[in-house]
């Protein structure tokens, strides 16, 4: 068993990170040249090669968060349909850096052909990853905070989702308003770039006020508490966009207990079956659902490949979609539904990139 690194040592850690990324310019997966889109995995590639009976590590963030559990579950689908051994593990909670660079310190060796990690923050696994680029073992990126040295990504377009969602707003709202985004953990790549998307879209119209943008942490009560706060404040404000789904239902829960339901819109991003639920009882507006079940299938995918010594695109880029009462007739009836419905969508997209 290897100990733990020390608050000191991860110190020196960031600061390290931080020189590194002033020199170099900070790696985007949103933006990668090399990107392809999950529909092109096989097609460009090939089927995935036979890796049965092979172990591969995976480091979640926690799973007492909805959405990486259901990482996990699509984990298990790949490894069972594959016959590959899986080990997950996760911290307890997504302020415990220290305890998933132990978790990830634990899994370097020759037990496992390659490493899927969720890092909690773009500094907490570098100790780990460098330790494991030079085992020469294979590191994918799973739609965690983002790491320079890690040479693979598996996730959605973040800023995209923002996007999304305030497209939404403009189309709903022609003549403006007062919104506020309840942002996840600060300096967080996907807390950036979907505050950005979010924020860009609508102040380009010149129609829209951000009244706030204040971190939750992924919180659910923090969400709700800080959601108080701001409609206490700006009680005409008129929406809000929250960075995940588990802040949302605190948020939609805070505009609930002010009687707010009927003038405020509350969004999410990440697809749980919890927001779902709520979408379907009419109080969250939607929700940014990012499929994270496929996207640990198709991290497996990668990894797998990876381990075979396949060439792979630095990003392969993972479906979204927005789900609000419209459309969740869709992509709210089960799995098989959804993915139906998500193939015949991205078919479309698909057609349009190829023009």
């Amino acid at each position: 068993m290897k100990t733990p690194v020390l608050a000191g040592a991860l110190l020196g850690v960031l600061l390290s990170f931080l020189c590194a990324a002033a020199q170099s310019g900070p790696f985007n997966p949103d933006t990668d040249p090399s990107r392809i889109r999950w529909t092109q995995l096989t097609p460009r590639l090939g089927p995935a090669p036979d890796v049965r009976g092979q172990r591969f590590g995976i480091v979640l963030k926690t799973q007492t968060n909805e959405y990486w559990r259901m990482m996990a579950v699509g984990y298990r689908r790949r490894a069972a349909a594959d016959g590959i051994k899986l080990d997950i593990q996760a911290a307890q909670s997504e302020a415990d850096q220290l305890r998933q660079l132990s978790i990830m310190q634990n899994m370097i060796g020759s037990r496992y052909k390659a490493l899927l990690i969720s890092p909690i923050s773009a500094f907490n696994l570098q100790p780990a990853i460098d330790e494991a680029v030079a085992a020469k073992l294979p590191v994918v990126d799973m739609d965690g905070a983002v790491v320079d040295s890690v040479a693979h990504f598996v996730g959605p377009v973040n800023r995209e989702m923002g996007v999304r969602v305030a497209q939404w707003f403009i189309r709903h709202y022609q003549s403006g308003g007062k919104v506020a985004v309840i942002e996840g953990q600060a300096g967080v790549f996907s807390t950036v770039q979907r505050s950005a998307g979010f924020r860009e879209t609508l102040l380009a119209t010149a129609k829209f006020e951000i009244v706030a943008s204040v971190s939750g942490q992924w919180d659910r009560q923090q969400a709700f508490d800080v959601t108080k706060k701001i409609i206490q404040q700006t009680p005409d404000i008129i929406g809000f966009y929250c960075n995940n789904d588990t802040m949302a239902l605190g948020s939609v829960e805070a505009v609930r207990s002010m009687g707010a339901l009927d003038r405020i819109r509350v969004f999410g991003s990440d697809g749980t079956s919890a927001a779902y639920a709520s979408i379907t009882a009419g109080d969250l507006t939607g929700t940014v659902d990012i499929f994270p079940m496929m996207i640990g299938e198709l991290g497996l995918d990668v990894a797998s490949r990876l381990s075979a010594n396949q060439s792979v695109p630095r990003v392969v880029e993972t479906p979204q979609v927005l789900v609000t009462r419209d459309n969740i007739a869709r992509y709210g009836t089960g799995e098989d539904t959804r993915r139906k419905s998500l193939t015949e969508d991205e078919i479309r997209v698909d057609i349009r990139y190829s023009r």
